[in-house]
């Protein structure tokens, strides 16, 4: 019966480990309970009744949180927990054919396989990597320089199975006493290291970068809906849906004139704040550019450029217009939102596109894009020193969707700055400080102002990329085939 009990308490503190509402330390404490639960029960079963408190504590921490109606949330919610079920199933099958501390490697091993291969495979992304869960360790979160997020969630997962081992040992000091040793050593020397990243930090040259947020009284978000359906607009729509998107742009470009006159040089948009029919994109184009010239501010916009006649009608793109050469990049969303907006979405093939500027070096990427490490990794690699962000969220996951992003700013070296309709929007530095920080469902005036940094720092994953992540595909190899060799 104590067994279940540790199942319970495992599957509770799983509850809090990601999703609607975070717990941090129940990230580091769910694994010990879980593995400790596994290594006192049948394989095959005990792992299907994992899968079972993972699913049911996940089917309450993310409603609202994945976008997927009807009974394909519940099919994706049991897709994901199979997903994180595995690495319990692989340190059950395989800790037993390994001495001492050296088995407590296997399981943090397989949770970044894991992870690593759900990052590159599932249409979501890193939703739902442990290592979000400790945004607010800021010298852990330093780690992600170095390791990407799998550094993160191996240390996090290495202390449960850690702990899970002294535990079965039942804290013999005599026996324990050199893995606990190992670890702590290691986390402290990451700890360490972290720390003295933030606090020997060097202050860096700023810009000041202003947010337009989302007008709610123009055009309600229930329009989208109609905007983007099978049927073709009527006459009396379609000239409604222009009067409001020709309100949008004037809210926007007069918005920029007066951030512009108080002091911005870059100003950024929401993602697919500004409605515009494609006929008459050039014209407001034009507007745009002359703007831009008249105040000599560079203009990142969120648009949605709507082509009509097209069974995918969404042009969700973020446009950069420079003071001196108009517009100089125009990026189409790579990575849209699986459910309606996939639907809705014209395809793109495109790559984040850079520009230098005497503001350092600009590039931009989309909302959920930033959700895909290895996707954004070209900003590090390329030198940008200030990503654009143009975004937009729901309230649920207003938080939990910004702080991802911080952590592909801390990868890759780059200020931020994330413009957020229906969310937060925020700007930071390279190593993950808040230089400003807006909640739209907050503000009574929705426009975020912060001085950042324009130069960038180079990181180890930028140029490695996920070293760590396939290291750890290595070594359990390693653990499987040393397994395999020892039954025979």
């Amino acid at each position: 019966m104590f067994l279940f009990g540790w199942l319970i308490v495992g599957g509770f503190f799983r509850f809090f480990d990601f999703g609607r509402k975070t717990i941090p330390i129940a990230a580091w404490l769910s694994p010990i309970f879980l593995l400790h639960f596994a290594h006192g029960f049948d394989p095959l079963s005990g792992i299907l009744l994992i899968w079972l408190v993972i699913f049911l504590a996940a089917y309450f921490a993310y409603r609202e949180v994945i976008p997927v109606p009807g009974i394909a949330y519940p099919l994706t919610v049991a897709v994901i927990s199979l997903t994180l079920a595995l690495p319990y199933l692989a340190d059950r099958l395989l800790y037993d054919r390994f001495p001492g501390f050296l088995s407590t490697l296997i399981f943090p091993s397989a949770w970044v396989v894991v992870e690593f291969i759900t990052a590159h495979t599932s249409p979501f992304g890193t939703w739902g990597s442990v290592a979000y869960t400790q945004y607010n360790n800021r010298p852990l979160v330093q780690l992600a320089s170095v390791t990407g997020l799998w550094g993160i969630s191996f240390l996090i997962t290495w202390f449960g199975s850690t702990i899970n081992w002294a535990w079965e040992h039942q804290f013999n000091w005599t026996i324990i006493h050199n893995g606990l040793l190992v670890y702590a050593l290691t986390w402290g020397i990451v700890m360490l290291a972290g720390g003295a990243r933030l606090a020997f930090a060097k202050s860096k040259k700023t810009v000041r970068v202003a947010v337009i947020g989302w007008p709610e009284n123009i055009l309600k978000r229930d329009a989208f809906g109609r905007l983007f359906a099978s049927e073709a607009l009527t006459e009396i729509e379609r000239a409604n849906f222009q009067k409001s998107f020709a309100d949008l742009q004037d809210y926007f470009l007069e918005g920029s004139r007066r951030e512009a006159q108080a002091g911005a040089k870059i100003i950024v948009w929401p993602e697919a704040n500004l409605g515009v029919f494609k006929a008459y994109e050039p014209m407001f184009m034009q507007r745009a550019e002359g703007l831009a010239r008249e105040q000599g501010v560079y203009l990142l916009m969120g648009m949605s450029t709507v082509v009509e006649g097209s069974p995918n009608r969404l042009e969700n793109k973020a446009v950069l217009v420079d003071p001196a050469n108009g517009v100089v990049y125009s990026y189409l969303k790579k990575n849209p939102v699986p459910g309606w907006e996939a639907q809705i979405s014209i395809k793109s093939d495109s790559q984040i596109h850079t520009r230098d500027s005497e503001y350092g070096r600009l590039g931009s990427a989309i909302c959920f894009d930033m959700d895909f490490p290895h996707f954004i990794r070209r900003v590090g690699r390329s030198g940008t020193d200030i990503l654009l962000v143009p975004a937009s969220d729901w309230e649920t996951i207003k938080h939990l969707h910004h702080e991802m992003a911080v952590f592909r700013a801390v990868e890759n070296g780059t200020s931020l700055v994330r413009a957020t309709r229906w969310g937060v929007s925020i700007a930071t530095d390279a190593i993950g400080h808040t230089m400003a920080t807006t909640d739209s469902f907050l503000a009574t005036q929705d426009v975020m102002v912060a001085q950042v940094p324009m130069k960038g720092v180079s990181t180890l994953y930028a140029r490695m990329g996920d070293w760590f992540a396939w290291a750890c595909a290595v070594g359990l190899l390693g653990f499987v085939v040393r397994g395999i060799q020892n039954i025979i």
